[in-house]
């Protein structure tokens, strides 16, 4: 029996394309409409832990991700300017994998299923449409009231890391690093506005400061520019889905302070989520509105907890302060580390 109604996806990031196979898997007519096209660099730590590898594993995508060179990562480690901390276990494995990779394996896989993928068209139609699920990805903020920090990302060459994942900390923001398939290295940071108007160019923001840590690790970095990219205006306030008039998902519901490295994780998970209600709706089981609510209801009660302490993780670990006095304790201490690890997935 054909399906009575179809879905409209604004927005072919992580979450919509996870959202479009799931619904394709099941039969369910799905267009995504995608300002961009594939492959694409984004600015994106590039690391995926926690429950959004479950997300991925269900829908049947490790196997094809792994196939496109992802690598398994098992350890962290934390830095500040002047010094370097315990390596830890990661407690759970967590997997590395480039968005250049990432997107247009997803996007590849949509269309096998059958789905259409509209690139480089906007969804020209009303925000709060009937069966239009919004997942574009972070919202913005601009002009002198917007937020205080932007985004850069490379990839490099010729860097040897201690850890799978390393974060350097700094006064104005930090930078992580985490290894990717051949021998690249993906180096994203958080910086503050107004600092790059101090630096000479962005590569000067993501070596560090002379004399740190992280400016030794790349001192001999071969950046790859084509891959540079960057994002400002970042949006870091929560906000509770079920307060928007639109069906949203991914970053569009709200984002995850970076620091945590659960941002795509929780773009797959929303994805997941919404799949049942839309099917609900595209059968006639249930209105749209229910949908709605049912998918804004599930993902606030999902990650509520997660972004109340990642709040406070955040405004831990970039405070110069805690970085010069309480970073080195807690970043000794497995308990802690396994605590606020948990407490943010």
């Amino acid at each position: 029996m054909p399906s009575a109604r179809y879905i409209n996806v604004a927005g072919g990031g992580l979450a919509g394309l996870t959202l479009g196979i799931g619904l394709r898997q099941r039969g369910v007519p799905v267009t995504i409409w995608e300002a961009g096209d594939y492959p694409r660099h984004r600015v994106c730590g590039e690391f995926i832990c926690g429950r959004g590898l479950q997300t991925l594993s269900r829908l049947g995508l490790i196997p094809k991700i792994e196939q496109r060179g992802a690598r398994v990562a098992n350890t962290a480690a934390f830095f500040n300017r002047h010094a370097s901390f315990e390596i830890h276990k990661l407690p759970s494995e967590a997997l590395c994998v480039s968005r250049f990779v990432l997107d247009e394996t997803l996007a590849l896989q949509f269309q096998r299923l059958g789905g259409e993928l509209r690139t480089h068209q906007r969804w020209q139609g009303k925000k709060a449409q009937e069966g239009v699920v919004w997942a574009t990805g972070r919202r913005v903020r601009t002009g002198e009231s917007s937020s205080r920090w932007f985004g850069l990302k490379i990839h490099a060459r010729g860097v040897e890391l201690q850890a799978d994942l390393e974060m350097h900390l700094s006064p104005h923001g930090y930078v992580g690093l985490c290894r990717l398939a051949n021998d690249e290295v993906n180096v994203c940071g958080l910086f503050r506005r107004g600092l790059h108007a101090r630096a000479k160019n962005a590569r000067e923001l993501l070596r560090g400061e002379p004399g740190s840590a992280l400016n030794e690790r790349l001192a001999a970095a071969d950046f790859e520019d084509p891959s540079f990219c960057s994002i400002a205006g970042l949006n870091l306030r929560s906000d509770r889905l079920r307060n928007q008039p639109e069906c949203r998902i991914g970053d569009t519901i709200t984002m995850i302070p970076p620091v945590t490295g659960n941002g795509m994780s929780m773009a797959f998970e929303s994805a997941e989520m919404a799949i049942e209600p839309l099917m609900e709706y595209v059968w006639g089981r249930i209105s749209w509105l229910q949908a709605r609510q049912t998918i804004a209801r599930e993902c606030d009660s999902q990650f509520a907890r997660r972004l109340f302490w990642a709040r406070w993780l955040q405004a831990f670990v970039l405070s110069p302060w805690c970085q010069r006095t309480l970073i080195r304790p807690v970043a000794k201490s497995e308990t802690l580390w396994r605590a606020w690890f948990a407490l943010t997935r």
